[in-house]
């Protein structure tokens, strides 16, 4: 099983999440009107204003952006968009928010890929663990390999909550994924060819832009 400094994965149900995903490949004006009359998400939930921040969630709690740039990182648009969920972002209820995006890294390598919810019913540092093994399994992760374990970032930065990287590669220089969870929201970036000291201090300055 995955293992943080929190404890083990215990991964969440996946429900109605093709009619609360927010794939942030596509633009805001390309995404649809109205939700389908089928989904239970509300039209307000999952709709984001003109500069891509969605409406303010009525008790106070953080929501997170379709930002178009994320710690100084452009979003890839047209080829480079994600065009699909690549992985299981757990339950998904009325209200919640999927941002799923892949952003320019500076050298111009492979890009990083982005996932997260917001307003997580459970724990968010339960849903982080199912979003870690979810993307330890986008990259084929070998368990056989042992199981890499998440170490705390010591600045999480101002919006609080914890932060944590893995190292998922046997080399010092590989495959870095990163998460963060507060009091609503839980995400992860996957950042090729990094380091976790590296990964976590470009993860931080993203959060600031991705999350309101």
């Amino acid at each position: 099983m995955f293992r943080t400094t929190r404890g083990f994965l215990r991964p969440a149900v996946v429900a109605a999440l093709v009619a609360v995903v927010a794939v942030t490949g596509c633009r805001p004006e390309d995404l649809p009107a109205s939700p389908d009359p089928s989904s239970p998400a509300s039209p307000d939930a999952s709709r984001p204003a003109a500069d891509g921040t969605p409406s303010a969630a009525p008790d106070g709690e953080r929501r997170l952006v379709d930002a178009r740039e994320a710690g100084g990182l452009r979003r890839l648009t047209g080829d480079g968009a994600v065009t699909d969920v690549p992985v299981d972002p757990g339950e998904m209820r009325d209200g919640m928010r999927l941002v799923v995006a892949n952003f320019a890294a500076p050298d111009g390598g492979e890009p990083i890929l982005f996932e997260g919810v917001d307003r997580v019913p459970e724990d968010p540092v339960k849903r982080r663990e199912h979003l870690f093994r979810g993307m330890l399994d986008h990259i084929r992760w070998d368990p056989e390999s042992g199981q890499p374990e998440a170490r705390p970032v010591a600045d999480p930065g101002p919006l609080g909550g914890s932060v944590e990287c893995l190292s998922a590669s046997p080399a010092e220089d590989g495959d870095v994924i990163c998460g963060w969870a507060d009091e609503s929201t839980a995400a992860v970036a996957l950042f090729p060819n990094s380091t976790p000291a590296d990964a976590g201090r470009l993860f931080v300055a993203m959060r600031s832009d991705l999350e309101r």
